[in-house]
Formats: structure tokens, sequence, C-alpha cells
């Protein structure tokens, strides 16, 4: 007997529609292997539809005073607060999450940072009025950007949707919104959500794959273009996007260097850098994956490593036990196998190093060790629930490599010599360095890094201004 698979829809001026033409992609749930829903496949008509409904509902939404903006928010946040379950059932079709684990470091954050934006709607700030120019008076005005585009990716469908349209939408903005082909669930039902709030065409959202984010990108209507996704895609939005000079905003990949030097306590630094590399299978850009440690202490800090390793739990949604479930698609277990296979004979697998089950895409906790800094693995991004470990000298040495990446977003210093840590957080070239801690984000601080890692920030005050212009307004006092 074959299953109906459930059908999911746009969300386009306030209604829900299939795409133009029909065409539509099967959403596998990562944990079984196996389809469980149909999404659109959005052509061209389909963002022109959207991008038109955006911008029709652009004006009356900017010229919204911030108080009134600041209801419609923290109404959403209600929102999602009530319909908790309903979400958290949609994310882990969507990814094969734990449920336990959703409900608890997913719900609470993104309903969070919503009510934080919210309250940020309210505080558009800009310098004093003044005379700079005798007889003439200078006041700066904060705005809305316009329509933005934005584009999720599937390591986290929910937090990252919220993270978009959180700050557009408290700015002003409106915002057409496309969830990755292999987790849409989620974003769709935010959509029902959020579209039984706001007025129609505030916030639309479009499936489909990378052919429909390019034409978002590159449709003349947006002011702005918001990805969280790979390099690749990043350096692909921000070309399309140079050819109408659209504001950019990329939070691209990471490979966060975890620096534990001779003094730390071993057994909690192993603790907390092992939940922070597996979790959510390592599919984070700030995951905790490479390690550097101190020759004095390595072979002890490696081999309680691997012990943790060994000790964490993949498995099935609904398993109370495990800290992390499947990779998210068939493509990215590819990746991360190849990565496993293609490693050079220096380097020695201390646990994990396969697949789990037959069913899925699981893959076990894995610790690799004796790698170099060129090594493949070393410089580029796994996204899997991968740790290398490297041994250094002396602090230069651990800051060369630490720096020695494309990527520069997160990273951390384990040390109790304060003018250590630091000398170390001047010099890390990372847009976060956490101190004896690894991956904890709050609304109030910004995320966001450089190099490759890409630029603009998410959450904080930082994050809501990058979703607003300056204008310099001058008017004659003279009469």
């Amino acid at each position: 007997m074959t299953t109906e698979l459930r059908r999911l829809r746009n969300y386009i001026d306030g209604e829900f529609r299939d795409a133009a033409d029909g065409r539509t992609t099967e959403v596998i749930n990562p944990a079984t292997g196996e389809a469980y829903a149909v999404a659109p496949l959005s052509g061209q008509a389909d963002v022109d539809a959207a991008m038109k409904a955006a911008a029709d509902a652009f004006p009356a939404w900017r010229d919204l005073v911030p108080a009134e903006r600041q209801k419609y928010l923290l109404k959403i946040a209600d929102a999602f607060e009530e319909r908790a379950e309903e979400l958290i059932a949609a994310e882990v079709e969507n990814t094969g999450k734990p449920i336990g684990l959703t409900r608890s470091e997913e719900i609470p954050p993104m309903v969070d940072q919503i009510r934080f934006f919210a309250g940020a709607a309210r505080m558009l700030e800009g310098r004093a009025a003044g005379e700079y120019m005798e007889g003439l008076t200078s006041i700066i005005r904060r705005e809305p950007i316009g329509v933005c585009a934005q584009v999720a990716p599937w390591n986290y469908p929910m937090m990252m949707g919220v993270w978009k349209f959180a700050p557009a939408l408290a700015a002003g903005n409106t915002v057409v919104l496309k969830p990755s082909d292999t987790t849409p669930a989620s974003t769709v039902l935010m959509a029902e959500i959020i579209g039984s709030i706001v007025p129609a065409g505030v916030f639309n959202v479009i499936c489909g794959d990378r052919d429909t984010g390019r034409a978002m990108v590159e449709h003349k209507t947006p002011a702005m273009a918001s990805i969280t996704g790979s390099v690749r895609a990043g350096m692909q939005v921000a070309e399309s996007a140079s050819k109408d000079l659209k504001r950019v905003h990329l939070e691209l990949g990471g490979k966060a260097p975890v620096v534990v030097f001779e003094d730390t306590d071993i057994a909690k630094a192993v603790e907390d850098i092992s939940v922070a590399g597996f979790f959510n299978a390592g599919q984070d850009c700030t995951a905790a994956t490479r390690v550097l440690v101190h020759e004095s202490i390595h072979d002890e800090f490696v081999t309680a490593l691997a012990k943790a390793a060994a000790d964490t739990k993949t498995g099935r949604p609904d398993d109370e036990d495990v800290l992390y479930g499947p990779l998210n698609n068939a493509n990215q277990l590819k990746q991360v196998t190849g990565f496993i296979d293609r490693l050079p004979a220096h380097a020695k697998v201390e646990a994990g190093g396969r697949r789990v089950g037959e069913k899925g895409y699981f893959y076990a906790p894995t610790v690799v060790s004796g790698l170099k800094q060129d090594d493949e693995i070393i410089q580029n991004e796994v996204f899997g629930p991968v740790i290398t470990v490297q041994s250094f000298a002396d602090e230069a040495q651990a800051l060369e490599w630490a720096n020695g990446v494309e990527y520069a977003l997160a990273s951390s210093v384990w040390t109790k010599d304060h003018a250590r840590a630091m000398r170390m957080s001047k010099n890390l070239d990372f847009g976060c360095v956490w101190i004896n801690t690894h991956i904890p984000l709050v609304a109030e601080m910004p995320h966001g890094g450089f190099k490759k890692s890409g630029y603009g920030k998410d959450l904080s005050a930082y994050g809501f201004d990058d979703y607003t212009r300056i204008k310099h307004v001058m008017t004659s006092i003279e009469g």
C-alpha cells in the first residue's frame, strides 16, 4: 500500500498556492530515508508573484509606527509558543533531530529572539540633531530597506528562519523567504502562523531549489539578499546581487578552532567540546570541529575525547538518550563519508568513522588525530559529527594554525591564564571568541564572521541595523 505524501504549498500574498507550473519535489525524512511530503518547485512566475506581494505590502508596513510592528512580533512569539509542538513535529520531520532537544534547545531561543527584535523595533537611533553649518539643522533618519529576499539553510530551518524574518520585519521591511529544498515543512508552518497575524504580503514563503533562490536574488524588486549557506552559495549570491547593487547579508561556513592549553581542566573541556562538536550531528557552522591541543596534554586529551565520542549516541528522534540525529540528506552523508575515506596515511581515526545503520543518514561520533595543518579535513568544512585534533608546541603556533584557514566565524580558547586568554581573543581572526566555553548564543550579542565566513551580523542590535538604511535630512532654520 502506498502512503499518500503530504502536500506543502507556497505562501504568497496571504494565501497558500501551488507552484504556478505545478512542479513539485519530494521531501525526505533523513531519519528514515523515505519521502513524507511534496513541496512546490517554484519558478519565475512564483518568484514574481511573491516579490509583487511583498512590494505592494511594503509601504503600509514601513509606515507603521514601531510600537505597532512590535505588537505584531510579540503576537508571533506568543503564537510560536502556543503551537510549539506542531513546530517541533514539523522540524523533526525536516531534520530527524531528537524531539526533546528540539523542544528545549530551539523553541525557547526562537521565541526569545523574536521578542528581542520586537523590542529592537522601538530602539531606532541616530545621532542627535544639530547644526554643523550655520543656519542649517541636520537630522538622521533610519529607515527600512524594502523587500528582503532571504534564503535559509537546512541545518536549523526554524531558527535560521527566525534570524531572517524577525529583524527584517521589526525594521519595517517585507520578506520573501525560501527554505532549503530538503527542509521546507517547518517554514511552511511558520508561514501559516505568521500569515494569520501580519497583513497579507508582509511575509511570503516560496519553496524550491537553487534555481529558485537564484531567481529571487536576481529579481529587480528586492533591495537586499540575505543567505545562510555554503561559501559557494554566498559567492554566487554576492555576484548576482552585484549586478544591480543589492545589499547582501551573508552568513556562510565555519571551521572553528578550539585551542586547548596545558592548564585546562581536561575532563570539563572534553565534556563541553564533545557536545559542541557533535550537537546537531556537527551540522553547525560554529561547531567545535577543529581542536588544537598543547603537546603536553595531547595524548591524555585525545584518549578522553575518543571515550566521550564512544559514549555519545545518535539515533531516532524519539530516543531520549541521543545527542543528535541523522545528517540532513544523502549528499551530506556522502560528503562526510568522503572526508573520512580520503584521510591521509598519517591520520588516525580514534573513534567512529562509519555510518550507523542501513536506514536514514546516521553517522557515528568521530574523532581523528595525527593531522597536519594542510590536510583537507583541517582546511575544509566537513559539516558532520567529526572532531579533528592537532598537537601544538606553543601559543604562537596555536595562533598561526587557528587562523590558518579561509573561514573566520567562531573560535574558542581554553585556559586558566587570563592574560593568555585576552591575547588570544585579541589575535584570533574570528567573529566570535569563546573563553572556556563553546557555542552559547544570546539574542543581545552579534553572530557573524570574517573572510569566507561572510559579512553582516545576525542577532543583536547590529543584526537589526543591517536591515536599515541611513538618510541625512538637512533643513534651513533661517526664515
